[in-house]
């Protein structure tokens, strides 16, 4: 629930999916209009949106109380319902989509997969994507290099979370309740101010006050304003029968 506590900062700290990955999903025909979707794990309400501006139908699955409440208060012709995407009650064969946008690594698939599969239409489709912040394969910035300096402090530093897209896919196709049609890699960057360091990395729930605070610091001493490379990954899955 470290997201509860940032529910009315969250839109504004996390910057938006890219447009090239939105691109990709219209390609992959996940954006026709009237498509019934489901978004899982729906935070705010980002995919929830874009979902919506293309004129699909959505159910948007949030557990947060407040983020429901921000969620319904954004997005008022989105269906929310406050619940665990694993915990849902979701219909039989209920949706054409299934969406769940830098969120997967939180949910259980044993649980959430076959009642998933449950409520997509034979041949439903499955998009699972996320944001990488801090991109490995671009160049080091000064930034990142404060930003290393930062994690490398800590007793237990962690996974980069570079993304793990292979692990994830393999994870969603061990059922056999879906195959993988596509994978997709963007990058992509945005000029970030101090402030607005200071609510994205606070959203990191892996992220102290203080090293927050540190982060916004190094933005500072190094002129106000720094470039964050990032990247994205979508992974394209279909209900198998």
């Amino acid at each position: 629930m470290h997201f509860e506590h940032h529910a009315a900062t969250y839109e504004e700290a996390r910057p938006p999916y890219p447009a090239a990955l939105w691109r990709r999903v219209a390609e992959l025909g996940a954006l026709k209009p009237g498509l019934r979707a489901v978004d899982l794990g729906a935070g705010t309400g980002q995919a929830t949106g874009g979902l919506l501006a293309a004129g699909l139908e959505v159910t948007a699955v949030e557990p947060g109380h407040q983020l429901a409440a921000q969620l319904r208060q954004s997005h008022p012709a989105a269906r929310v319902i406050e619940s665990t995407a694993e915990a849902a009650d979701l219909p039989e064969a209920a949706f054409d989509l299934a969406v769940v946008a830098t969120a997967i690594h939180w949910m259980d698939l044993d649980q959430l997969l076959p009642r998933l599969h449950r409520a997509l239409v034979p041949g439903g489709q499955l998009l699972v994507w996320r944001n990488v912040y801090g991109d490995e394969t671009a160049e080091v910035t000064p930034f990142r290099e404060r930003v290393a300096e930062i994690v490398a402090r800590r007793s237990q530093p962690g996974r980069h979370r570079l993304q793990l897209s292979e692990r994830t896919e393999a994870d969603l196709t061990r059922s056999g309740l879906f195959a993988t049609t596509s994978v997709d890699h963007f990058s992509w960057s945005i000029d970030l101010d101090e402030a607005q360091v200071a609510l994205l990395f606070g959203t990191f729930s892996d992220w102290s006050p203080a090293e927050v605070e540190e982060a916004a610091a190094a933005v500072r001493d190094l002129g106000g304003t720094v470039t964050e490379h990032y990247g994205s990954w979508l992974i394209a899955l279909r209900r198998v029968s």
